[in-house]
């Protein structure tokens, strides 16, 4: 699963950069409007909208424009209606990506998406095509220079992680999606050092290794559909070096 985190921590630095700042703030508005409107606007007993809400507080969204999102999603400011699905996306080198959408507009969405495809050598697979490749986990991810190893993998057993690994300069702790909130708030409680990053995501159960222009074109057609306003995330099964994640994000 190394692909899958070297790319979570690209990202992670992607989103904290003022450059991508206002594009990740337009996904996470939609997240929590979205999640606003399914489940309701309490935070306590909505937990979607509790996560999009964390999400929105670690890239340093103000209260204000969470709670005017929150209203837009229970019809307080207005009707705000957002379509989601995916697109199942096979890539260079015969990497496999999983492609959330949530538009306004799937017709203009789908033009979008076609043409990133066309120019960066990706082919839509039909349904189930892609999916199945991955499985739904909480992840928390620490630093490995700043974390004591020992010390987080006796509080994540004694707390029921599915897994904890050690990949190059992480430490990370797998969970039951159903268990994800507990066992961070209890590692925060544990007074550990702040994770990289923590979300329940979708995670690669096979990975396929990339090189030399395989590996650059991958890349490429990643971070231009994740730079699409309407592309809420995107999953792929590809390890590549973090160099080349760098260079074209």
């Amino acid at each position: 699963m190394s692909g899958h985190n070297r790319w979570s921590k690209i990202k992670h630095k992607k989103e904290a950069s003022d450059s991508k700042k206002s594009k990740v703030w337009t996904k996470v508005i939609k997240e929590i409007t979205v999640s606003a409107r399914i489940g309701g606007g309490d935070i306590s007993g909505n937990p979607r909208l509790r996560t999009a809400v964390d999400k929105a507080r670690s890239v340093n969204m103000t209260n204000d424009v969470i709670e005017r999102s929150i209203k837009k999603g229970t019809g307080d400011l207005g009707d705000v209606t957002y379509e989601e699905f995916a697109y199942e996306v096979f890539g260079p080198g015969g990497t496999a990506m999983l492609v959330e959408i949530m538009t306004d507009n799937r017709n203009r969405t789908a033009g979008e998406i076609r043409n990133v495809l066309q120019r960066y050598n990706g082919n839509l697979g039909a349904s189930g095509s892609v999916s199945y490749m991955f499985k739904k986990q909480g992840v928390i991810m620490f630093d490995k220079t700043e974390v004591d190893e020992n010390a987080l993998t006796d509080q994540a057993i004694e707390l029921g992680a599915d897994d904890i690994k050690t990949e190059g300069d992480v430490v990370i702790v797998y969970t039951e999606p159903k268990e994800f909130e507990r066992i961070r708030d209890a590692l925060k409680q544990a007074k550990l050092p702040a994770p990289v990053s923590a979300e329940v995501t979708l995670v690669p159960q096979t990975i396929v290794r990339l090189t030399g222009n395989d590996a650059e074109k991958a890349a490429k057609l990643v971070s231009m559909l994740e730079d699409n306003d309407d592309v809420q995330n995107v999953y792929s099964n590809m390890d590549v070096d973090e160099s080349v994640m760098e260079s074209v994000g």
